[in-house]
């Protein structure tokens, strides 16, 4: 209780708590996206529920995570060498997540671009269940989470700071991912756009998982931008079909 009571007047605490909860929500962002594509895809009753559940589970793994630092740190050690190169466990774990965004963006996109029409394959579009959506929502949560818990640790040391900031940003997700849910299943040209990025996204971990770090930074940057171009265009459009 001493500790937590120096902490709340320590300002460099609450310097570190908001810099940690900033980055918990911008590495968040491609989870959130996630969940909102794949909550889509459950029956519209459930949708709310698949979205909650969801960030409820990357809760506790980032707080198990947490529990365990100095365990997740070490998934940083290599434990095979192929072809000259290391493997860690987190390695696998984000070729493994990058590989399955993959090929769920490119599977999404191919059945946008060409939808299907015979009856076989329109069953393969038919609502996703809730148990197979959050097995999905696990399997990135997992490979997130792993990621997202090592750069904490590599920003703070003090347990409550980091306990306090991964709530705080797993609530601000919560609220968001309804309306950010909507938001692209109302948009065509926008759901195109956030598949683009989970591609994107994907590719970058099965990099990062082949030792090639590409900066989050520039990601973030390209998104933003890209999701700039299409607010414009939206803008452009509706002026065009307003009355004059």
């Amino acid at each position: 209780m001493d500790n937590l009571l120096q902490l709340a007047a320590d300002p460099g605490a609450w310097a570190a708590l908001a810099a940690l909860f900033a980055m918990e929500v911008v590495l968040g962002l491609d989870n959130l996206v996630f969940i909102a594509l794949l909550s889509n895809r459950i029956d519209e009753h459930r949708r709310r529920l698949a979205r909650s559940l969801g960030l409820s589970l990357a809760l506790l793994f980032r707080l198990a995570f947490l529990a365990s630092a100095s365990w997740v740190v070490r998934l940083r050690e290599p434990i095979a060498t192929v072809f000259g190169h290391a493997f860690s466990v987190r390695d696998l774990l984000l070729l493994a997540g990058g590989l399955f965004l993959v090929w769920k963006a490119t599977t999404e996109i191919h059945h946008k671009v060409e939808p299907d029409d015979d009856a076989d394959e329109a069953k393969t579009r038919a609502p996703l269940s809730l148990t197979a959506g959050l097995i999905q929502i696990i399997v990135i949560d997992i490979v997130f989470s792993v990621d997202n818990i090592i750069t904490a640790v590599g920003m703070t040391d003090q347990f409550p700071i980091m306990v306090v900031a991964v709530v705080a940003a797993i609530g601000v997700m919560i609220a968001a991912s309804g309306p950010l849910a909507a938001f692209i299943n109302r948009n065509p040209t926008v759901l195109m756009l956030a598949l683009s990025f989970l591609l994107m996204i994907g590719m970058t971990l099965i990099a990062d998982g082949f030792g090639f770090h590409i900066e989050r930074g520039y990601i973030y940057a390209a998104m933003f931008f890209s999701s700039l171009v299409e607010a414009l265009n939206a803008l452009a459009r509706r002026k065009v079909r307003r009355p004059t």
